[in-house]
């Protein structure tokens, strides 16, 4: 088989990760620890970090009682110097980084726009978008210097496309950016054979959104979320993990600079549109 038949194939064994490590940005997280448990099932070797030193080591022991295996390191991501730590341990750890997984972020809500303090909205930015230009840097150094290219899959949102409200502005901002900025790596990286690509969820159900979900005077948001989601649900971490595989793989071995939407059809329906009856 040449090597541009294996980079294209499709078969089962394309979406297979041995010998590789995956870098989880956010693997505290519910994305993270869904990608790490499916990603270490797949052969991959986990480094994580995340700005919550217990979720991280939660995750950890979880992927190791599963027999996978995976190492980390709690980091601020929007931090330049602790980015750098973390892939340094990851160094000393591995040696390497095949995939770069970008799933650290949050949405807090910061009032009307007219009132948004601007010191809040910078430090918005920086969890969601500066982090993920900072990770995928130190990424992609190691793989151009090791000659064997690369996945970086980034995580936006559908507020990326379309305005959520609820006094989001601040990350929708954010998300917006985290698509031109996998569209302007991907440009730039792809002579070194390093893919850029992003997600755009719509609403997965996390310890935040499931408080929101419990609050009985919250139904008629949670209602509205539903509403444009013509699935009829919202998601649950683990629907995560195909995607980023997908992505990260061989399988989409011609596949960079796109967002693909991860949200039961949000992005296909119109704001003003309905749903047909059953």
């Amino acid at each position: 088989m040449s090597d541009g038949q294996a980079r294209g194939s499709t078969t089962l064994d394309s979406f297979r990760f041995d010998d590789q490590v995956v870098f989880i940005a956010g693997a505290g997280g519910s994305f993270g620890r869904a990608a790490a448990l499916g990603f270490a099932s797949l052969g991959a070797s986990i480094y994580g970090a995340d700005i919550n030193g217990a979720a991280l080591d939660a995750t950890i022991e979880l992927v190791r009682a599963a027999g996978g295996t995976m190492d980390g390191r709690a980091t601020d991501t929007g931090d330049a110097d602790a980015v750098e730590r973390a892939y340094a341990a990851l160094d000393s750890t591995y040696g390497r980084v095949n995939v770069l997984l970008n799933l650290a972020g949050a949405n807090l809500p910061l009032g009307q726009p007219i009132d948004v303090d601007h010191r809040l909205f910078s430090d918005m930015l920086r969890i969601n978008l500066t982090s993920k230009l900072l990770t995928s840097q130190q990424a992609a150094r190691r793989m151009i210097a090791a000659g064997h290219g690369g996945s970086i899959v980034n995580v936006s949102s559908l507020a990326g496309t379309s305005v959520l409200g609820r006094e989001s502005m601040a990350y929708g901002v954010a998300m917006a950016g985290v698509i031109q900025l996998t569209r302007e790596l991907a440009v730039a990286w792809a002579c070194h054979g390093i893919r850029v690509n992003a997600i755009q969820p719509c609403q997965f159900v996390n310890p935040g959104l499931q408080a929101l979900i419990d609050d009985p005077s919250r139904s008629a948001v949670v209602a509205r979320m539903i509403s444009g989601i013509p699935l009829g649900r919202m998601g649950i971490a683990s629907e995560i993990v195909g995607p980023l595989v997908f992505l990260a793989s061989p399988a989409a071995a011609m596949v960079t600079g796109i967002s693909m939407p991860v949200d039961g059809g949000n992005l296909a329906m119109n704001a003003g549109g309905s749903l047909p009856t059953a």
